[in-house]
């Protein structure tokens, strides 16, 4: 989150050259299938990124990631942090060397369908979507909520809302600079109630000028709003939208008159987007009943209007499911008021801290260890990131090694091939997964026991006593509380 990444996306938009960003803390593999979808010919990145307490050395990870990818970017151009600088190879140019001399550019005609970037999302088969969002679609969405678009200064912040250097950073930085409005995710906020749950640093700084709080990311939990809303007595606006959509699907509206919140809901459908509630056999489902999630085709612009090099792809994942719709893969139900309730995802996607993660991913690196059998990820709550993943493995017969020497193995494996992003540190050794007659393992049921929220015995289930075992298994490792 430096200025430098700013200028360069909003650069690449002004020259009509195609841009992906992806997060800083990506393993070199993530990084490469990446490289490969989208052949870059060009890397922009800085030499390293800072955590509190922590730096994370970013050329090491790119210059693998290169050495994996099959496409070879022509060039990386490397912004030195300071006290960070690194050494640059054949390749490389520092950003310094790179806009030394420099000229104005004018901005770049272009079709309303040309790709304006990609954006990648987790996919459920481990190949990275890359959504694509087209030129004018995505001016006329940026009109209709953006700040650059009105003149309205915005405030990038580098750091966490904890421990750069305090609970009390984001209230330093909207006193000092007059903020109106803050937009970040849940799980700051619930790092910020967990360090300073009395808001005593709150009580330190003016926020006479503050008006609202914007949450989106992840699902908001009702417990965090309320903290946020006592603290601030603003309005704490909850979201619902996907990386597919590019602006909010749901939400309370600031600009066309705020109705009052329903704690769990992500509120009602925004203007432009005809929200719907379909059953597994594509009949409407009543009001309040769950069924899958979908938006009745056309969708508003700005959405993605395909996914990069993979039409096929768009059209059998998104369009094909439920004809006329476009299905969002999460599950929910549309209330007497028209709230939205997004209950759960329908596929293997987590969201670990607004990062969504395909669980399908960290199963396959798992199954890779020799001493595993098989094994199930799934995700279960957690009080800051909203989920994490929890690894259910089963050890092949005869295995020696000891099982924590295999779980520090297997949380390894995970954090090289996908990085510290997945936050995986959960691994609980099983003598059996549960599973369907069909051989479908039951995570649902299992997140659910390990949420230890009521769940009903699967009609399906192969051996029922598998989960009291299941549940045994997680009491033992500190999981749940007996």
């Amino acid at each position: 989150m430096i200025p430098e990444a700013v200028f360069a996306m909003l650069a690449c938009a002004r020259i009509g050259a195609v841009h992906s960003v992806v997060f800083g803390g990506f393993a070199a593999n993530e990084l490469a299938a990446r490289i490969n979808d989208s052949e870059a010919k060009l890397i922009i990145s800085a030499s390293c990124g800072f955590e509190p307490g922590r730096t994370i050395q970013y050329k090491p990870l790119l210059d693998e990631a290169i050495k994996l990818a099959k496409i070879k970017p022509k060039k990386c151009i490397i912004f030195q942090r300071e006290n960070n600088f690194v050494e640059l190879g054949a390749n490389d140019i520092s950003w310094s060397e790179f806009i030394k001399n420099s000229k104005e550019a004018d901005c770049e005609p272009m079709n309303s369908n040309d790709p304006a970037y990609i954006l990648y999302t987790s996919g459920t088969t481990g190949t990275p979507k890359g959504i694509v969002r087209d030129t004018g679609g995505h001016i006329v969405a940026l009109k209709w909520y953006a700040p650059l678009f009105h003149g309205c200064t915005t405030i990038i912040y580098e750091g966490k809302p904890v421990g750069t250097p305090d609970a009390g950073s984001f209230w330093r930085v909207i006193s000092e600079h007059k903020v109106k409005t803050l937009f970040t995710a849940p799980t700051a906020f619930r790092a910020i109630k967990k360090e300073d749950p009395e808001g005593k640093f709150f009580k330190k700084y003016d926020l006479s000028n503050f008006e609202s709080l914007f949450l989106a990311g992840e699902r908001a939990d009702p417990d965090t709003i309320k903290w946020a809303e006592n603290l601030l007595k603003k309005p704490v606006i909850d979201h619902w939208w996907q990386t597919e959509t590019g602006w909010a699907i749901s939400s309370n509206f600031a600009g066309l008159g705020l109705f009052k919140t329903k704690y769990g809901s992500a509120g009602k459908a925004v203007p432009g987007y005809n929200i719907q509630i379909l059953k597994p056999d594509g009949t409407q489902a009543k009001t309040s009943e769950m069924g899958d999630v979908v938006i009745k085709l056309p969708l508003p612009p700005g959405t993605f209007p395909t996914l990069w090099n993979a039409d096929k792809r768009y059209k059998e994942n998104y369009m094909d499911p439920y004809q006329g719709y476009y299905k969002t893969y999460d599950a929910g139900h549309i209330d007497e008021e028209g709230y939205i309730w997004i209950m759960s995802r329908t596929d293997d996607i987590i969201n670990v801290a607004g990062h969504r993660l395909s669980t399908g991913s960290m199963e396959e690196i798992l199954s890779e260890n020799n001493s595993v059998a098989e094994c199930a990820v799934l995700g279960i709550a957690d009080n800051l990131k909203g989920q994490i993943p929890l690894g259910l493995i089963v050890l092949k017969s005869g295995v020696s090694k000891k099982p924590e020497e295999i779980t520090k193995e297997c949380i390894q494996m995970v954090r090289e091939k996908i990085g510290p992003v997945a936050a995986f540190k959960n691994i609980v050794i099983v003598r059996r997964l549960p599973k369907t007659r069909s051989g479908k393992i039951l995570r649902g049921t299992v997140s659910k026991i390990a949420d230890q929220v009521p769940y009903k015995m699967p009609a399906t289930i192969d051996d029922p006593a598998i989960l009291d075992e299941i549940k045994s298994s997680l009491i033992t490792a500190g999981i749940i509380k007996n």
